[in-house]
């Protein structure tokens, strides 16, 4: 049986397994294997990973922002032309009319400079966005000096005015610097690539600032439980947080919150926040990075999962492989996943930043272990529904990357709009926002979906 995908060159800033949008990267080029689709791994740094046979592993020269003297950083960071060039030769030395381009993450080694050489194929190129940086100078829709969301309009005066970054306002303008300089060499309003959300709530967020609704496809992460029997969340007593420790995730409220509950708080993770959350939490036991594996045997002896981020979480990996775990979740009503959560009863939502309303949320589900008993067994029955397993979500991907095949293939088509691949385990694509004619929709329904099937290689040759 032959693919009528030709190959898929995955781009990213690295290739390891650190989690974040390197390891969606790497769950990709799996599955990509799995379905024998030969694929071309290309990291803007040395890549941790070795090649299979048939395909291929490319260095394309770039360095970490953290690394080198600063102002040359910055620089970098603007426009790397070695790794601009790098990717133009790889590009004109191996693409196709059948290759797809799914470009990962640019932040940290990669910049701008990457979007001018995949201008040239880009009606063939899938670029994940799993934060806001491709609509929000900041990537967060955050404000780091209010510690509060943000709803100005991206580059308008009041954003550009606004001292909102982590750092200070100089790296703010920096930031600002970037954002024009992707807009300058990649405009998606012109452009037809697809961006392929996390989340259907990151659609409206991402069309502020120059990304066309009809853009947009959503194609939730692959989630893996932590557990596969029940953890009987009800017998247990102790809170649970399981991510990095920065003010962004509110990890300093929780603990706030455990201290005027006298009750166990243990943390799973590392961050600038970990020497002062023993101060805000006397007590509190400080557990540092963890595999999987680990925190799963963590969890079994755990009652609740405790995720008060103040910024805008586009997914919400940790919560969902908890609830899938039987781990009722309490979590903030800035993650977009939480209104879900919350309708399914499998969660509770809390303000973020308010240490006091988030102990009596807490204190209501310690007292009552029949609501906590039904959120576990509601969330191990079926939080699947909320995100696909990483086998659906690699048959899924290669769906849309036959569509997108199939589009180009298409003299003059338009893109379809955007949809949502999370219905029915992740297995149907649904509309979540409109943004062409009806007879556009009919001829991406009628011709990208049929081809799909033997784009993916369901048809020989």
């Amino acid at each position: 049986m032959r693919t009528l995908i030709d190959r898929v060159a995955v781009i990213s800033d690295d290739l390891e397994d650190g989690g974040g949008a390197s390891a969606i990267a790497l769950a990709s080029i799996r599955q990509l294997q799995r379905l024998g689709i030969p694929v071309a791994m290309l990291a803007g740094g040395a890549p941790a990973i070795a090649a299979r046979q048939g395909d291929e592993v490319v260095a394309l020269g770039g360095r970490h922002l953290l690394e080198g003297g600063r102002a040359r950083a910055a620089v970098r960071g603007l426009h790397d032309g070695q790794v601009r060039a790098h990717l133009a030769e790889w590009i004109a030395a191996n693409d196709t009319p059948r290759t797809i381009y799914h470009l990962h993450n640019w932040h940290k080694v990669l910049s701008p400079s990457c979007f001018a050489p995949l201008r040239q194929v880009a009606d063939r190129l899938v670029v994940s966005t799993h934060d806001f940086f491709l609509s929000c100078p900041n990537g967060g829709y955050f404000d780091f000096r209010r510690r509060a969301v943000c709803d100005l309009v991206p580059l308008s005066t009041g954003c550009l005015l606004a001292n909102c970054d982590k750092r200070h306002y100089g790296h703010k303008a920096w930031r600002v610097a970037r954002h024009l300089a992707r807009e300058a060499l990649f405009d998606f309003r012109r452009e037809p690539a697809t961006v392929l959300a996390v989340h259907e709530g990151m659609a409206p967020l991402l069309a502020r600032r120059r990304i066309p609704a009809e853009a947009i496809r959503v194609l939730r992460n692959p989630v893996t439980p932590w557990r596969d029997r029940r953890i009987e969340a009800e017998r247990n007593r102790a809170l649970l947080y399981v991510g990095r420790l920065e003010l962004d995730k509110g990890v300093d409220t929780l603990a706030l919150a455990a201290r005027r509950l006298g009750a166990r708080l243990r943390i799973v993770g590392d961050g600038p926040l970990a020497a002062e959350l023993p101060a805000l939490c006397p007590g509190v036991e400080m557990l540092g990075r963890q595999p999987p594996e680990a925190i799963g045997e963590i969890a079994a002896s755990a009652r609740l999962i405790v995720l008060p981020t103040r910024v805008r979480e586009t997914f919400g990996l940790v919560a969902l492989e908890a609830a899938m775990s039987g781990l009722p979740v309490v979590s903030s009503t800035s993650a977009l996943v939480t209104d879900e959560l919350v309708a399914h009863g499998i969660g509770r939502c809390c303000e973020p930043d308010d240490p006091e309303a988030l102990a009596g949320r807490l204190a209501a589900l310690l007292d009552d272990d029949a609501a906590v008993e039904a959120m576990s067994r509601r969330g191990f029955a079926g939080a699947r529904a909320l995100a696909p397993t990483e086998e659906q979500w690699g048959a899924h991907l290669v769906d849309l990357y036959a569509q997108t095949l199939a589009r180009a293939a298409i003299d003059g088509s338009p893109r379809a709009s955007a949809t949502s691949c999370v219905d029915d385990g992740g297995l149907r694509p649904r509309p979540i926002a409109s943004g062409m004619g009806s007879r556009g929709a009919e001829a991406v329904a009628e011709t990208g979906l049929d081809r799909s099937k033997q784009l993916r290689g369901l048809a020989t040759r």
